[in-house]
């Protein structure tokens, strides 16, 4: 953003996703000190109107130089500071498709509104008060969330669930500094420190800085969710598990090997983590171009994928093309896919790789045992937590490392003390680990540090 952090400008952007020709509503917000006098320049609404605010008001929105109709619309007033960026807010809700949207917004543009960058209205949000840093992150995150339980952590992120925790453990550092600090200005007239409740306090914000450390990786998961390919020889199943799996028709099943050529991919949910499965072509050595080329894309999946699901045809058993694949792929995360199991007598006699400690038996073909893949997944992540009724919290990787500074700057203000050192040194730490705790809900943050939080939002948010 080149922009002042502290803009002075009205602003406008299209505020909803727009499809050319089939959109049913089109929203463009405008947020500013002259957002109100562009609304009554550009709207006509029928018999007298005293546009209070919070009202949604009938009528046409006109080019004021040629007075024609642009369209017929709502108008929203939200007057500041009850709105969203805490400034005088309106909302055109127009007919939806590119055209008529694209129209409105310009005629806001030419009666004084700047085109709104990434994100700007949250950070107008932000720069007001209305939200802080970990509300603002929230809002991007339920925007882009790919599930349910994604959507739910957001939602408890914008509803400050995060930032309060924060915010006590910042008071209780800075009430320790307090302390420290009325002993070094008036230690005559001041009893000793208690440097035992000192201590104490300390190790509690240590302890629940901790626990929210400990859901970094939860939250990272299901934000970014996780990407698995299915591979293995030529008809050994691949994609008749991808379609059992997704309930659907998304790869072609025939019984001629080589039948894949691409990477299929689908979208899943399990237990609330977003999967994006990939259906692999079968790796093989073959002549035939455009499968070399599939089965080259098959390799670089692979290398991709954070889990791969290494299927085998269970009615052939292990082959020596099945070992071939498998030390292409020891160093990836496996879970060995027993398929056509139906076909198997006796299960229990198959030959594998004793280290291939997670196996599932399928039968794709029959609907079988995609239940016990998808545990076999959160076995494979050590996801076996992430069930709905833990998902208050998750930190994401910026508050990861704003914490992690906090934490070990307090642990150095133990360390400190431990040593017997002046209370001048004791001071240093704690106001960095102060200053950290600051960044995650933007107490104390850098101007740099906005810019890049905020360049990542969706125009119109």
């Amino acid at each position: 953003m080149s922009h002042s952090l502290y803009p002075a400008e009205t602003i406008a952007a299209i505020a909803t996703a727009i499809v050319p020709q089939e959109g049913s509503v089109g929203i463009i917000r405008v947020s500013g000190s002259r957002a109100l006098e562009i609304a009554r320049r550009l709207f006509r609404s029928p018999g007298q109107s005293s546009w209070e605010s919070h009202r949604i008001f009938y009528g046409y929105i006109c080019n004021p130089n040629s007075g024609s109709h642009v369209d017929e619309a709502l108008l929203l007033v939200m007057k500041g500071p009850r709105s969203y960026t805490r400034e005088d807010v309106v909302e055109f809700h127009c007919h939806g498709g590119i055209m008529v949207v694209q129209q409105v917004l310009d005629l806001c543009l030419q009666c004084g509104a700047r085109l709104a960058e990434p994100g700007e209205f949250s950070l107008r949000a932000f720069l007001n008060g209305r939200i802080d840093l970990t509300q603002a992150e929230s809002i991007a995150d339920l925007v882009g969330a790919r599930s349910p339980q994604a959507a739910q952590m957001a939602l408890a992120g914008v509803r400050g669930k995060l930032a309060s925790p924060i915010h006590q453990l910042r008071n209780t550092c800075v009430e320790l500094l307090a302390e420290i600090e009325a002993r070094i200005d008036f230690e005559d007239d001041l009893p000793p420190l208690d440097e035992p409740a000192l201590l104490q306090g300390i190790e509690t914000v240590l302890s629940q800085l901790t626990e929210l450390l400990n859901t970094a990786d939860r939250g990272e998961l299901l934000r970014s969710g996780l990407k698995v390919a299915i591979v293995g020889r030529p008809n050994v199943g691949k994609s008749s598990l991808l379609n059992a799996w997704s309930q659907s028709d998304r790869a072609i099943v025939t019984d001629l090997p080589g039948t894949t050529r691409d990477i299929v991919e689908t979208q899943l949910v399990v237990h609330g983590i977003p999967v994006r499965v990939l259906d692999t072509a079968g790796i093989r050595e073959t002549t035939n171009i455009v499968e070399k080329i599939g089965v080259e894309r098959s390799r670089q999946a692979t290398e991709e994928a954070d889990l791969v699901l290494l299927t085998i045809d269970g009615s052939v058993g292990w082959t020596a093309e099945d070992r071939i694949i498998y030390d292409q792929l020891s160093h990836h995360n496996l879970i060995l896919i027993i398929n056509k199991i139906d076909l198997v007598s006796d299960p229990t006699s198959l030959e594998c790789p004793n280290d291939l400690h997670i196996k599932v038996h399928t039968a794709a073909a029959r609907q079988e045992g995609v239940d016990r893949l998808e545990q076999a997944i959160l076995q494979a992540v050590n996801a076996g937590q992430l069930q709905a009724a833990n998902l208050d919290i998750a930190i994401n990787q910026r508050q990861t490392a704003a914490l992690t500074r906090a934490k070990l700057a307090l642990e150095q203000v133990r360390a400190t003390i431990g040593d017997r050192l002046p209370l001048d040194f004791w001071t240093i730490d704690l106001r960095a680990g102060i200053q950290a705790l600051g960044e995650v809900t933007g107490d104390d943050v850098t101007e740099s540090i906005l810019q890049r939080i905020f360049s990542r939002f969706c125009i119109g948010k």
